[in-house]
């Protein structure tokens, strides 16, 4: 008997989890997994002991730092269906230089951009391929802004799925557009934006010939919960005061919140953290509906900017986000391009390379310690979603922009050992 199950977030009508539809049938809102947990618990009495002992694991598929979770991911997919690249296992660093810049005394950055194609979506990606194959699919499918893209083509690859790409025309950086290339996708790029693209790979999608794997796919959702999970794990299951968390399709908030308070159920942890969800100001509907209090949902069209990964004005998972903002007592904010490059170049100097779209949740998290939301002595865990290798560009022309505040040009000088020295001081 299956441990899982479909139900839709608003009319709780369930659909059984071999689907290839993800909306529900009786109302057209989104679908959920659903774990039955009481039976998880009294099949897996001993999940703490069962994942500390996965931790020296050296093959597929519990290597993973996805896997290694498996009864909290997709307890019914069998072990032999796993797609892993292997995946998770990312660090959390702890810089000083960073804690005195956001005035928080213990600071970690969780570093998504470790994973194998260097984002957050290769946790979601192991799930929803593994699931795709699983059922049968024969092509999968999604609109990206650029990391969703590479994850997906990278683990359809190794599934030996075709693949095909949506993105919005000239609005990703190159490393990102190289990626789904190599590959081996088919890469399209649609003259719209990214809802744009959104609104063509639904239609794609919508007879279930070709599987969708955006974050509206709910057991993409469950793999990328195993961030908040791991976190609290590498942590001695001592829980965070706050995680923060940056937000444009608003999957990973709600994939978070999820985890967090399915640990919680399980009795895994004593407490739950709070969250924080931090937007671009060019692009920040779910925080306009945070701050009129939810009371309705807030559609914008994205401008530009340089978080072109959360570039996002009709968050597709915006229901489920707001009911883990809720369900965790979080908050959201907002922060601006050069909010977001100048704590982008503070990390970075600390050693830790981060994404633009990460350092929107570095200066969300600067702005909530400013106005005392986030207290000096609690402990953060702020989520970097990629690697700052994926936008050389955008950390190059701020570094060589004179007016930049944390601005690191390179100098030229004579090569002699004279000119070196006096150059570094010596």
């Amino acid at each position: 008997m299956s441990i899982t199950e479909l139900q839709c977030i608003a009319c709780g009508a369930t659909h059984d989890v071999t689907t290839s539809q993800l909306v529900c049938s009786a109302c057209g809102d989104l679908l959920g997994v659903r774990h039955d947990l009481e039976r998880l618990a009294a099949a897996h009495p001993d999940l703490r002991e069962t994942f500390e002992a996965r931790r020296g694991e050296m093959a597929p598929p519990y290597v993973s730092g996805v896997w290694r979770y498996h009864e909290l991911i997709l307890p019914d997919l069998p072990a032999g269906a796993i797609v892993s690249l292997p995946e998770g296992n990312t660090p959390l660093y702890r810089r000083a230089a960073v804690e005195r810049y956001l005035g928080i005394d213990e600071v970690y950055i969780k570093h998504e951009g470790e994973n194998p194609t260097l984002s957050f979506k290769d946790r979601g990606m192991t799930a929803g391929v593994s699931w795709a194959r699983h059922v049968g699919a024969r092509q999968v499918a999604c609109a990206s802004t650029g990391d969703t893209s590479a994850a997906m083509a990278c683990y359809a690859a190794a599934a030996e799925l075709p693949a095909a790409v949506l993105l919005p025309h000239e609005k990703v950086s190159a490393e990102q557009l190289a990626q789904p290339i190599c590959y081996g996708a088919s890469v399209l790029a649609l003259e719209t934006d990214f809802d744009g693209c959104m609104a063509v790979v639904k239609q794609l999608t919508a007879d279930g010939r070709v599987y969708l794997l955006n974050s509206m796919n709910p057991f993409r959702i469950e793999g990328q919960k195993a961030i908040g999970i791991e976190a609290v794990h590498q942590l001695g299951w001592s829980v965070p005061d706050w995680f923060v968390i940056p937000v444009g399709n608003a999957g990973n908030i709600s994939a978070l919140g999820k985890g967090l308070l399915e640990l919680h159920r399980l009795g895994l942890i004593d407490r739950l953290p709070r969250i924080a969800g931090v937007q671009v100001s060019a692009a920040d509907p779910f925080y306009k509906a945070y701050a009129e209090g939810f009371v309705r949902r807030v559609r914008v069209t994205a401008g530009a900017t340089v978080a072109s990964a959360i570039r996002i004005g009709d968050p597709v998972s915006f229901d489920k986000a707001r009911a883990a903002v809720q369900k965790l007592d979080g908050v959201v904010t907002e922060a601006s391009d050069a909010e977001a490059l100048e704590a982008m170049a503070a990390v970075d100097a600390a050693g830790v390379h981060i994404c633009p779209n990460s350092a929107v949740a570095v200066a969300g998290a600067k702005r909530l310690r400013g106005e005392g939301v986030i207290g000096h002595d609690e402990r953060v865990v702020i989520i970097a979603t990629a690697h700052g290798g994926k936008f050389s560009k955008v950390a190059l022309d701020y570094h060589l922009d004179p007016g930049s505040v944390r601005a690191n040009p390179p100098r030229t000088i004579a090569p002699t050992l004279e000119a070196v020295h006096a150059a570094l001081g010596l």
